[in-house]
């Protein structure tokens, strides 16, 4: 496996005149929005393409890349085969080696591309809100999210990054990413989470639904934005109480629909992919999956 710059993707010849295949791979992948943001895309495209969702665990992933041919674009990850897939693709790009994980699989010229479209959206979805420049930022969580969090905010300028965790035990991934990222941790657990929320002016909260329901009061208390990654369950205890305050709100579909705009862009070779039309997608999959729609 080798690290290799995305540049070596940007700007390929665009593929419009062939009908090609994607689709999302996950364990469960039901609850994915991938297959509605990507169709809407090829539609808007003029693109005869297809993208199904399927249903594949960390074992089965290697065989169902080495059983895929030349008709197919590309792939979108999602749990629990981020990790996994660093080891079965050619080339990685920078940004998926420092935070450990590949959501997309780009199949160009006879091999196989993975890179990490997350931080895109996480960076894209920061900005698209006005927020560019966190200095004291706080990330909720210590999982392969919070390290796409932390690519990210390097991304965005901030060096120092406090991190809340149930234990502070858990944090070795985190912290593994840090240091390939370049940024230095102030780990704190949440009974310290007044010390981490002292002066802090973002918090990016990577829990799952529900998992940042307790520290709710002394976020929005805190009057820093807040960035939840949940799509589920909209909007979330946490997004509601910030809301109350007065308080910013990133929601998590921002990033879901800018990491798939990074997905079309990379598998089709264009530059630009149709972002209104994705984000109409994306909402009407909100509504009709309800309480089991979930970031990829």
């Amino acid at each position: 496996m080798k690290t290799h710059s995305l540049r070596h993707w940007d700007g390929v010849e665009p593929r419009l005149g062939t009908t090609l295949r994607a689709a999302v791979l996950g364990s469960p992948v039901s609850h994915s929005l991938s297959p509605a943001l990507h169709r809407s895309a090829y539609a808007s495209l003029g693109l005869d393409w297809t993208y199904t969702a399927v249903e594949c665990d960390e074992a089965g992933l290697q065989p169902y890349l080495e059983s895929l041919d030349p008709s197919w674009a590309g792939l979108s990850l999602t749990r629990p085969l981020k990790r996994t897939a660093l080891a079965l693709v050619d080339e990685v790009s920078d940004v998926a080696m420092d935070t450990g994980g590949v959501n997309t699989i780009v199949f160009r010229d006879g091999g196989t591309y993975g890179d990490n479209t997350t931080v895109y959206g996480m960076v894209s979805a920061l900005r698209a809100a006005g927020v560019v420049s966190p200095r004291r930022p706080v990330v909720l969580g210590g999982g392969p999210t919070a390290c796409s969090a932390l690519a990210a905010l390097r991304d965005l300028g901030a060096r120092e990054i406090a991190v809340v965790v149930r234990e502070k035990s858990r944090g070795a991934q985190v912290c593994a990413a840090a240091t390939r990222i370049g940024v230095l941790l102030h780990f704190y657990v949440y009974e310290e989470l007044a010390d981490a929320l002292d002066g802090a002016d973002l918090v990016f909260s990577t829990l799952r639904a529900g998992g940042a329901d307790r520290a709710a009061p002394a976020v929005a208390n805190s009057g820093a934005a807040v960035f939840d990654v949940v799509c589920s369950n909209w909007p979330t205890q946490l997004a509601k109480a910030v809301s109350f305050t007065g308080g910013s709100v990133v929601p998590g579909l921002s990033m879901l629909l800018h990491q798939a705009v990074r997905q079309v862009q990379l598998m089709t070779g264009l530059t630009e992919a149709p972002v209104a039309a994705m984000l109409d997608a994306a909402r009407a999959g909100v509504e009709r999956l309800g309480h089991a729609a979930v970031g990829d």
